[in-house]
């Protein structure tokens, strides 16, 4: 059986030198994790990055923002300083239970002096290209701290600016969004060259007044809405007035018309029995009214009698004239079947003589009286 030749231990190879080579590695494998570790930093999500050079001739903070991402710099002479970019929301309020335990509203003056206290809310973010300017000027990378000192600061200043061109009524009432309105854009103007940009400028709940200011306002508003409601009862009155002498002046026309419908019915009426006298007596001759008596005789004579049988006096050679028969004829002619369709107005003509009774009356006179 062979044997197995002893292990030698010389001062440059063996176990030993194994060792001092695992141990150095391990060193170098730290030194690189701790190198790693402090010069790579991640950007997050949301937010930007500022190099910021602490040592050589250019230092100071560079002006070009760093992306999200991992990011090389040297511990020694440089820093990576966060901006988040994201929506921050801040409430200036004297509740106790938003914002901080401390009245932190804003207070504005109007154009009378009066004090007027409001709960401000306000969303803003930061322009990433303006990071760097924004570090430079403050200093500052918290940006809830930065909207506590600077930002509510300007915000203060721009109400006071705004509202002491206003009257406290009008800040009150109607003029609340115009009052907003015209603070954003002021406020704007202060805040854009620092790459900070309002979203959202809002006053929480009511507007707070002294006690003898706001029972005024209150008091001329409710006379206010007084004068409209009575201006508008005055207008419904005036309303159901002209709707009354409209039915009335309606009611009168149509009783108008009514009336003169019935005048027109009785006149026609009237000229169509004048036209039917007229014929009558233009066609009842001697003749005629003996044939009618002698239909309606019943061949018995009177019981006494002192005078001439009545009908055995008639005087048979009664007879019309020319302008009688004439006009007879144009009388059965106007009221023969469609005679008015064909000759409309004939009987109206204001030329005619007026009622066709009237026309025919005159031709009658030299017609014999008809026996009685």
């Amino acid at each position: 059986m062979a044997k197995i030749p002893p292990i030698k231990f010389g001062p440059s190879g063996g176990v030993a030198g194994a060792a001092r080579r695992v141990a150095l590695g391990l060193v170098l494998l730290a030194a690189t994790f701790f190198v790693a570790c402090t010069t790579v930093t991640r950007i997050d999500a949301a937010h930007v990055g500022i190099r910021v050079k602490l040592a050589g001739s250019s230092r100071g903070v560079d002006d070009i923002p760093v992306v999200t991402g991992w990011v090389f710099y040297n511990p020694l002479t440089e820093q990576i300083v966060q901006f988040p970019t994201s929506v921050q929301n801040v409430v200036w309020t004297a509740s106790a239970h938003e914002g901080r335990s401390v009245d932190e509203s804003i207070t504005f003056s109007s154009s009378e002096g009066v004090n007027v206290g409001a709960d401000i809310g306000m969303s803003f973010h930061i322009e990433p290209d303006k990071a760097p300017h924004l570090y430079l000027r403050f200093r500052e990378n918290d940006l809830m701290r930065l909207a506590d000192r600077y930002v509510r600061n300007a915000v203060r200043e721009s109400f006071n600016a705004v509202a002491s061109k206003m009257p406290v009524q009008e800040i009150y009432g109607s003029g609340k969004t115009k009052l907003i309105q015209d603070v954003t854009k002021e406020l704007a103007l202060v805040l854009d060259k620092d790459g900070i940009r309002i979203d959202q400028l809002t006053i929480n709940g009511a507007l707070r007044l002294p006690e003898n200011v706001a029972a005024a306002i209150n008091q001329a508003m409710e006379a206010t809405q007084k004068a409209i409601q009575a201006e508008n009862r005055v207008r419904q009155v005036r309303a159901e007035a002209d709707q009354a002498i409209a039915t009335a002046r309606g009611a009168a026309e149509s009783a108008r018309e009514r009336a003169r419908g019935e005048a027109d019915a009785l006149l026609i009426r009237a000229r169509a029995e004048a036209k039917a006298n007229t014929i009558i007596r233009l066609s009842a001759t001697q003749a005629v009214l003996q044939y009618r008596a002698l239909e309606r005789w019943n061949g018995r004579l009177p019981a006494m009698n002192q005078g001439p049988l009545p009908m055995l006096t008639f005087d048979m050679k009664g007879a019309l004239d020319k302008d009688a028969e004439q006009k007879l004829a144009e009388l059965l002619e106007e009221t023969a079947p469609g005679a008015e369709a064909a000759s409309p107005g004939a009987e109206a003509a204001p030329g005619a003589g007026g009622d066709p009774g009237d026309r025919g009356a005159k031709p009658a006179e030299k017609a014999p009286a008809a026996a009685p």
